[in-house]
């Protein structure tokens, strides 16, 4: 089986795809013992691949973990200052190295899944896949009617119009709990969106995920995916 060499080294549970296309390109890899720069040529499991002088293999076990990430955790493999990441959340519970599908910043709690499936990441990570994600925000006082009708609408950020699916008062709650759908990757979109608006989180966690929820996951846990969920992810990216 031939791999592109950033797919490779991803694969060998080095980093991202994308880090290692920078690791190549920044003249890190040898192959077959000479450094290679371009991330895009095609080797096999044959290949002599190394890093700071240590021979990679692809994983070929394929590791899918569901968190549900608690505040004050960071969306990295790791912090030179020393904070909790999602990392130290998982790592005694696999073998193998795993990375986070897209992120949730610090102070957001929620679902975040993690795996060494580098096309499934990609493909959920990609916009035109429009995943599905539904967060439930605590805000500092009730929203007005005039601002959920003009968050429907789209706000324009300073980066362009902030693209929402649905918003609305959660049943049964005061009218400061809102649930907000949306599809957008955008950084911090939705503290962005409220904060324009004049109000502050008070707490912001992401309950929906690709058809995953928090049922059964406490916060702080995590949970493998099950083989019908991995089926099911896989055919929501075809």
């Amino acid at each position: 089986m031939k791999y592109r060499l950033n797919k490779f080294i991803a694969h060998a549970g080095v980093c991202s795809r994308r880090k290692a296309a920078e690791l190549v390109k920044d003249g890190y890899i040898k192959v077959n013992g000479k450094v290679e720069t371009n991330p895009a040529i095609e080797v096999t499991i044959d290949d002599k691949v190394e890093y700071l002088g240590k021979v990679l293999k692809p994983e070929t076990k394929r590791v899918y973990l569901l968190i549900n990430k608690p505040k004050n955790v960071i969306t990295t493999m790791s912090d030179e200052r020393g904070r909790k990441t999602v990392w130290d959340m998982v790592q005694n519970k696999v073998k193998e190295k795993i990375y986070p599908v897209g992120r949730l910043d610090r102070n957001t709690t929620g679902l975040l899944l993690m795996t060494n499936d580098g096309d499934l990441t990609m493909k959920l990570s990609h916009p035109s896949t429009r995943v599905k994600k539904i967060y439930q925000v605590i805000l500092d006082k009730p929203v007005e009617e005039k601002h959920m009708e003009a968050i429907k609408s789209g706000l324009m950020l300073e980066d362009g119009k902030a693209e929402v699916d649905e918003v609305s008062y959660i049943v049964g709650e005061p009218q400061n709990y809102v649930g907000i759908q949306l599809h957008s990757g955008k950084n911090r979109i939705i503290r962005r969106i409220f904060e324009h608006l004049g109000y502050e989180i008070e707490t912001l966690d992401r309950v929906y995920f690709a058809g995953l929820t928090k049922k059964d996951l406490p916060r702080g846990w995590s949970r493998f995916l099950t083989q019908r969920e991995i089926i099911m992810l896989k055919h929501f990216t075809k």
